[in-house]
């Protein structure tokens, strides 16, 4: 069955609003088990792809997940890493920056930990909360800014976004940013869950609720982020999650894309090489 990706790319044309794009969205499979064996499939795939990705060591591949609380970053990386091969793969979820962090430029914590060649690096949270949360709550910047200039700085890092991914983009690294979709009512039932479940309470924190009540400022403020960022050679992709299940499919879908994107192949062994296999061959049938 063809899939479709296109639909949750965001355009580079600066429109975008969020509305259009539906968290429910389930297309072209009605249930879970309509899109299991695709999502077999891909996984499969995907793993065949990474193993040709280290052997080829010539490119890294980045993925970065930006969600609301409760969107399920952590169940779609899982999914991911369950695809991947686990020996090339890197994940870091970044919290609030620590005292030595914001010492540093806003960017220094996530590009020391930028993947190498043939390695894949998952980002769970980014240097993309630097420009997100500060249009909702200014305060986190610390002073380090003047009143009234917080959107100046914004436009500031994006520059130095758009410019710093296009220059690891041109060293061989493939960027795609991800963003999970959730209703704020879906979200309002994954919390109800994990306060009842004992087993989970312990995700749960009051800040999620104090961010809640900030939705619509969040949303604008993941928009203006996303118009400002996405571009042909890292793009940004809307992925519904508020079936967690097609959220897995379109996340596999994506890093399949991203990887066969490079034209993979096994490596090409020199003369020098194959005559070291034919000896090492007839050593073991000795």
């Amino acid at each position: 069955m063809h899939f479709d990706l296109h639909r949750f790319r965001v355009p580079t044309s600066k429109k975008l609003s969020l509305s259009r794009f539906d968290p429910a969205d389930t297309a072209p499979f009605d249930t879970r088990d309509d899109a299991r064996k695709l999502l077999a499939k891909s996984v499969r795939h995907l793993y065949a792809l990474t193993e040709l990705l280290a052997a080829q060591s010539r490119y890294s591949v980045l993925f970065i997940f930006q969600a609301m609380d409760g969107a399920g970053k952590d169940s779609a990386v899982k999914h991911v890493m369950r695809g991947l091969d686990p020996k090339v793969t890197q994940v870091f979820a970044f919290k609030a920056p620590s005292a030595e962090e914001l010492k540093h430029d806003f960017m220094w914590r996530c590009m020391k930990s930028l993947p190498e060649r043939g390695r894949i690096g998952i980002f769970n949270r980014s240097y993309y909360e630097d420009v997100l949360v500060p249009q909702v709550n200014p305060d986190v910047l610390n002073g380090h800014v003047e009143e009234g200039k917080v959107e100046e700085l914004m436009q500031q890092r994006f520059d130095d976004i758009r410019r710093i991914e296009r220059y690891l983009t041109r060293n061989g690294t493939v960027i795609r940013k991800i963003f999970l979709n959730v209703s704020k009512a879906e979200q309002r039932r994954r919390f109800i869950l994990r306060l009842d479940d004992p087993e989970k309470r312990w995700k749960f924190s009051v800040n999620d609720l104090n961010t809640r009540l900030k939705w619509k400022h969040f949303m604008a403020a993941y928009e203006t982020v996303m118009r400002a960022t996405t571009t042909e050679y890292a793009p940004w992709y809307v992925v519904p999650a508020d079936n967690k299940w097609f959220t897995h499919l379109v996340v596999a879908r994506i890093a399949i894309d991203a990887l066969e994107s490079l034209h993979l192949d096994a490596p090409q062994l020199s003369r020098k090489d194959l005559r070291m296999l034919q000896q090492a061959r007839r050593r073991l049938r000795a």
